[in-house]
């Protein structure tokens, strides 16, 4: 499931289309998680600088048996309840790294919430997501493309009005993850 046939400079203008895709919504949809009176004054999301080194090649372990795992949520929200169904395991900035991988029941992306050495600083303060979407059940030993430059802050980092979950401390990372959406 990895791609062999990578061309960063596609990479690089997708990418570049999906985030000013993203600015629209944010500024002109109604479902937007910036809070109406101050969509105007909106300019855009602020990421770090595409950067291929953050697009990892991932080994999976699928867990046959998912381990349940809730996950507090911000705000005092409730409790949210997700299965462990992949571990991902990955070489970045020198060091090996994992991350849990989960889903709810009826989802077909892996969620995959992280927090890293930016977080809090030049990230959002309670983490960020990515959602991978695999083009068919994943195996032991399976390969996965984790592209950091996709990690995006979740709605409650823009408005009190929504409760997020938190990524657990299993996906708390020990290196600056310097791609994707930086802190609003």
């Amino acid at each position: 499931m990895t791609d062999d046939a990578f061309d960063a400079d596609t990479w690089r203008r997708e990418l570049t289309a999906q985030r000013e895709e993203k600015d629209e919504f944010f500024a002109e949809h109604r479902q937007s998680p910036i809070p109406p009176e101050e969509r105007d004054s909106f300019d855009g999301l602020e990421y770090f600088d595409p950067d291929p080194e953050y697009r990892v090649d991932a080994d999976v372990t699928v867990h046959d048996d998912p381990e349940g795992v809730t996950m507090d949520s911000t705000g005092g929200g409730p409790e949210v309840r997700y299965l462990r169904e992949a571990t991902l395991t990955f070489e970045i900035r020198g060091t090996e790294q994992t991350l849990g991988a989960y889903r709810q029941e009826g989802d077909e992306a892996y969620f995959v919430p992280f927090r890293d050495k930016t977080t809090g600083q030049q990230s959002y303060r309670e983490g960020r997501y990515m959602e991978l979407h695999a083009d068919r059940e994943l195996s032991d030993g399976d390969e996965i493309v984790v592209d950091f430059n996709l990690a995006y802050s979740p709605f409650c980092a823009f408005s009190e009005t929504f409760a997020c979950p938190l990524p657990p401390e299993e996906n708390w990372l020990d290196v600056e993850i310097k791609a994707g959406e930086k802190a609003p």
